[in-house]
């Protein structure tokens, strides 16, 4: 997700900043303002709350705006991402939002501070006064709203520079300078976002084949869980002959070989867009052990694809692969074959079915020519880097 928090002194054109923002990179604005007024009209339990201690003259605690907050964002699953504006206010707050995302498994992007001196500050807001009729312009209200934002916010500024995602934009330029500016700074952040595709499929769908030529095409790290199993089989390490013994069963390597395998995979692999998965996660347990390993390499899952292939056809295609040099050790007996069907029906259909919750999946048609299928997993992979970056 892109979670970004724009900040900038009264008169440094966050309002209009927001709208650009929220609908270039399609976020779900957050004010802690708003929110809040929409918990009171609503009549909300964490409304009326809020309401009594506003009515007697309080401010609305944090406990109350973090749990406002959590509520929003857990009620908008499927947006790209939320902009946050003037929140968090308070170096306490900004412990809040860090706590928030880390229990929601994401985190804020960058904090984008719009630079403006307090002079030019109060000039705009004096000058929009004239003509908004809003009491709180005068010149003294502005001068103590300067005041407290710099008492409160500068310590929040402060705790996300020494996090390295604090990016400061001269706010003092014209409109379409300051948005100029911010893009750039978003287009670097999108940038150096990992694409990782898991590849879903029945053995005998293409999932491997297309794999390779689609990370090719795309630059993208093949990671395929048998190929890495039986490239310690063919050395003939320790790893290699515990592997063997559950091929010639037709049983799955388990977990503990493969994530191991994997994990080095992954840390290993430097400078890269991205992953291709085939043949991982096959299991529900493996989908979370994905989850947790890309999260270590502050990355996820950016789509999932099926290739769909009718049942009588994957076994033409797995027996004719039989008797090449292509086959694999489950090749080797119509039983091991069937046995392993069976074990993708079992145990890696739940998988995709998890994910169907999480994600979209996108079912492509596996049948056709091998470069029919290439071009309609690749179209919708192309639609995925737009919308990165």
């Amino acid at each position: 997700m892109l979670n970004i928090a724009l900040f900038g002194p009264p008169g440094a054109g966050k309002g209009t900043q927001s709208e650009f923002l929220i609908t270039r990179y399609s976020l779900y604005y957050i004010s802690t303002g708003d929110i809040l007024r929409k918990e009171i009209a609503e009549k909300t339990k964490l409304g009326l709350e809020a309401q009594s201690i506003i009515a007697s003259g309080g401010l609305v605690s944090d406990e109350i705006i973090v749990q406002i907050i959590e509520k929003t964002i857990t009620e908008h699953p499927d947006v790209k991402g939320f902009l946050f504006d003037g929140f968090p206010r308070t170096y306490i707050q900004a412990y809040i939002l860090e706590g928030l995302m880390l229990k929601l498994n994401t985190s804020l992007t960058r904090l984008i501070s719009l630079n403006v001196p307090e002079e030019e500050s109060v000039k705009r807001l004096v000058s929009r006064g004239e003509t908004s009729g809003r009491p709180d312009d005068t010149e003294l209200v502005i001068r103590t709203r300067l005041k407290e934002y710099n008492e409160k916010t500068l310590p929040v500024l402060q705790f996300y520079k020494e996090r390295g995602i604090y990016s400061e934009v001269d706010g003092t330029g014209s409109i379409g300078e300051v948005t100029e500016q911010i893009t750039e700074i978003i287009r670097n952040e999108l940038s150096k976002r990992l694409l990782n595709i898991v590849l879903f499929g029945y053995p005998g769908s293409g999932r491997g084949s297309q794999g390779k030529a689609l990370a090719k095409r795309f630059d993208l790290e093949y990671v395929a869980a048998g190929a890495m199993l039986e490239q310690e089989v063919e050395h003939n390490t320790d790893t290699g002959k515990r592997i063997r013994e559950f091929y010639e069963k037709g049983l799955l390597v388990p977990d503990e070989i493969v994530v191991q395998l994997m994990e080095k995979k992954i840390a290993c692999s430097k400078n890269v867009k991205g992953f291709i998965f085939k043949g991982f996660p096959r299991t529900l347990v493996q989908s979370y052990i994905l989850d947790g390993l890309l999260k270590k390499h502050d990355s996820s899952i950016s789509m999932i694809i099926e290739i769909e292939v009718p049942t009588l056809e994957l076994i033409s295609r797995l027996d004719e692969r039989s008797r090449t040099d292509r086959r694999v050790p489950y090749d080797s007996s119509t039983a091991k074959l069937v046995k392993r069907l069976q074990e993708h029906e079992l145990k890696t259909v739940p998988v995709i079915e998890k994910y169907k919750q999480q994600h979209t999946v996108i079912k492509i048609n596996g049948m056709g020519t091998f470069d029919e299928v290439l071009e309609r997993i690749a179209s919708e992979i192309d639609i995925a880097f737009k919308h990165m970056r």
